[in-house]
């Protein structure tokens, strides 16, 4: 297919052959990663090629970034992880600004903002996700940082919204598109400047990969990014790269099992006694419902209940046969993390449980045994 035609496909089509060279005669169809650190660089006078150090580009990051950077609808920068991607959305922006984050949200962004960027004068704000953007929260602010679905907790932000006031207030808006995937929301579409995600998650989805990325609306703005990560030297290895580009191929088809697991999960968490507050944006009656149907072009499997102590999710742990504790999400097998032990200000058996890929009636019977043998 040619580029324009994988642009106009559906998501399949688009995860499965984003990133893949044109066909030619004896090329392979499954190119490999490049390992090379090093390039030909011909002799003086030669013009300097696209590749000529390691830490500077690579063929594989461009594939990826030209497959990610397609369904995201901006140009796409990879970096050797998620936290890496938004270290240099936070440390290119500071330099203009107060930095608004979300009070809600992954931790160590907020840990970053306050223990490298705060000392050296930056003023850091922070408010919930679910929060209104008012002039004086952005008074004076160089960059708006969203989590939607926030992470632990679920909540939903409004793009649209936030993107116009952000706009008004002369601040750039990025929001962290990991709980949600390329394919189940698009920020750019919806007024975002940035796209960030950990792409350990489920972009590449099989738990053996640290990656992460941004997508830009403005390519001068990606150009800073891409300088950014040259200088910084947080790039990711080539063979992280291409394992990322491998399991993109199945991130459509793993996304709808992985929303049908979280959607039978959901109704049959709501009616135990073993645990409350089960959250998840695909539910109708769910309270982030109403703005994620607005925005989120398809679910995911990212959920969340909570016991009434620690011990009971030790107790679930330890009774589940399909369930592992792991603190990612996204992968092929179910995992659950309990995340106050993170520092995340949660309740202390408050768990994000991330639905795989088994079979439905598999799963739904697994953790309905393991809740109840902690009663």
């Amino acid at each position: 297919m040619s580029e324009g035609d994988v642009g106009r496909a559906g998501d399949g089509t688009r995860c499965v052959h984003g990133g893949h060279l044109p066909p030619a005669l004896g090329a392979p169809m499954h190119p490999g990663p490049v390992l090379s650190s090093t390039f030909h660089l011909g002799v003086p006078g030669d013009p300097l090629p696209t590749d000529y150090y390691g830490r500077a580009d690579n063929p594989t990051w461009r594939a990826l970034e030209d497959a990610v950077g397609a369904l995201d609808g901006g140009e796409c920068v990879v970096f050797a992880s998620g936290m890496a991607a938004i270290a240099a959305v936070l440390r290119l922006t500071a330099r203009s600004g107060a930095l608004v984050l979300p009070s809600d949200g992954y931790y160590l962004a907020r840990a970053l903002a306050h223990g490298e960027l705060a000392p050296l004068g930056v003023e850091v704000r922070e408010v919930p996700t679910t929060a209104e953007l008012t002039p004086e929260v952005l008074d004076g602010a160089a960059l708006v940082l969203l989590e939607t679905p926030s992470n632990p907790g679920l909540d939903v932000a409004d793009i649209a919204a936030a993107a116009a006031a952000a706009r008004e207030a002369g601040a750039l808006l990025a929001v962290d598109n990991t709980t949600a995937t390329p394919l189940g929301q698009q920020p750019l579409a919806l007024g975002a400047d940035l796209a960030v995600a950990s792409d350990t998650k489920a972009l590449s989805g099989h738990g053996d990969v640290v990656l992460g990325h941004v997508t830009a609306r403005d390519p001068d703005l990606a150009a800073r990014l891409r300088e950014a990560r040259a200088r910084g030297g947080a790039v990711p290895g080539p063979m992280e790269t291409w394992l990322a580009l491998r399991g993109l191929g199945t991130l459509d088809l793993r996304l709808a099992r992985q929303a049908e697991n979280a959607a039978a999960l959901v109704e049959a968490l709501l009616d135990h006694p073993a645990v409350t507050d089960v959250r998840w944006p695909g539910r109708p009656d769910d309270p982030a419902h109403a703005v994620a149907v607005k925005q989120m072009r398809r679910w995911n499997g990212v959920l969340r209940f909570t016991f009434p102590s620690e011990a009971e999710v030790g107790a679930f742990l330890q009774a589940s046969r399909l369930v592992g504790s792991a603190t990612s999400f996204g992968g092929l097998r179910s995992s659950a993390d309990r995340r106050e032990r993170w520092g995340d200000a949660v309740a202390p058996g408050l768990v994000r449980f991330s639905a795989g890929c088994e079979d439905p009636g598999d799963l739904v019977a697994d953790v309905l045994a393991a809740l109840d043998a902690t009663r």
